[in-house]
């Protein structure tokens, strides 16, 4: 009987799932393809440019490059803190003799027997656990581009600028997808409560991702969308 209720999580789950992996795989493209399009690849290029006026004159700015670095340590440290403890709390909830089906009763579409809940934790489990290790890993790599920005300068020192935005490129790459794989964990949190509102809740979260990632205005046509006060139209 129990089987007989899985069909609704064996079509919508991985329906979603998919859906929010083939836009990230399309986002991934367009970054390396059209990366002026994506907010991303504009970030990475600005991002290379900052380090080298960060190093070209340190003696000037090496305070703000140390607070800017510092503060998106803080921001990883938060991620990586809050998908910790979220393991912690489902490890708990996994572990415990209390049978995690109980709170769930037959209003719920979908199989809701021991072995689905079970399995439904520790997917849940699995993504907070690999978010946590991507925010550990980019403040590893923050951390070092905050000493080698401002070491010394030397025509023989394998330190360049290049080498310094390699690094601090390895660290936000791995901040955005820690930053994803706790977005992928949301919907999946509703699994809880069916596998109705886990598809629901993925077609409308990848509207709004698109929103976030990609230039809607072009860099070209930027002097068109300005007013005649001189203020431009953001999307």
């Amino acid at each position: 009987m129990e089987w007989r209720k899985c069909y609704l999580d064996v079509i919508l789950v991985p329906l979603g799932f998919l859906i929010t992996a083939g836009y990230h795989g399309w986002l991934w493209h367009n970054v390396r393809t059209k990366p002026e399009t994506t907010i991303i690849g504009i970030n990475t290029r600005g991002r290379r440019l900052w380090v080298s006026a960060m190093i070209k004159d340190n003696e000037k700015k090496n305070i703000l490059a140390v607070q800017t670095l510092r503060n998106t340590i803080m921001g990883s440290t938060l991620m990586a803190t809050t998908s910790i403890l979220l393991c912690s709390g489902l490890a708990a909830v996994i572990s415990s003799t209390y049978s995690v089906k109980k709170p769930l009763n037959d209003a719920v579409y979908g199989a809701h027997g021991e072995f689905m809940v079970a399995l439904k934790y520790v997917t849940l489990l699995t993504l907070f656990l690999f978010s946590f290790m991507c925010h550990s890993l980019s403040i590893r790599f923050i951390n070092q581009v905050n000493i080698l920005i401002n070491s010394p300068q030397d025509p023989s020192s394998p330190v360049t600028p290049e080498y310094v935005s390699e690094l601090l490129e390895k660290g936000y790459i791995l901040n955005t997808v820690g930053n994803r794989l706790f977005y992928a964990a949301l919907p999946l949190m509703l699994w809880i409560f069916g596998p109705v509102l886990v598809f629901l809740c993925s077609i409308t979260m990848v509207p709004m991702l698109y929103n976030l990632d990609f230039v809607l205005t072009r860099p070209d046509q930027k002097g068109k969308n300005m007013d005649t006060s001189g203020n431009s139209d953001f999307v």
